[in-house]
């Protein structure tokens, strides 16, 4: 579950689209749904960094140019913790990027490659 600290805002807005490789060998997998398609690209602990560190975070499936759903859009933002008594690195954007960076290195953050566009077009 997101966190709720939004008393002074949300920052750091950022929309991504996650895709498949397509190197032509396999079928691309085409997803049901958002749950099935975060499982495929990210593990469990990723997720949570995610539930836990965002303020708000949507997700939608994105259509491929064969019209199928092989692609996962997401949005999120950070709320803060506080006003300038928390330090950044203690606070949620700041506690994503060191828990997401440390997933990554130990190679658990995605559960398949994938490629990563950044959006403008965000889901709120």
């Amino acid at each position: 579950m997101t966190n709720s600290d939004n008393a002074f805002g949300t920052f750091n807005k950022q929309t991504a689209i996650f895709s498949q490789i397509d190197d032509g060998s396999t079928a691309l997998t085409v997803f049901a749904n958002t749950d099935v398609a975060k499982s495929h690209f990210f593990t469990a602990d990723a997720l949570t960094v995610n539930d836990e560190c965002c303020t708000n975070i949507q997700w939608a499936l994105v259509a491929d140019d064969n019209g199928d759903n092989t692609k996962l859009k997401v949005t999120f933002d950070f709320g803060t913790k506080g006003t300038s008594t928390i330090a950044q690195s203690d606070d949620w954007a700041g506690q994503y990027n060191s828990r997401k960076d440390a997933l990554m290195s130990a190679g658990t953050w995605g559960n398949n490659a994938y490629t990563t566009e950044e959006s403008t077009d965000h889901l709120f």
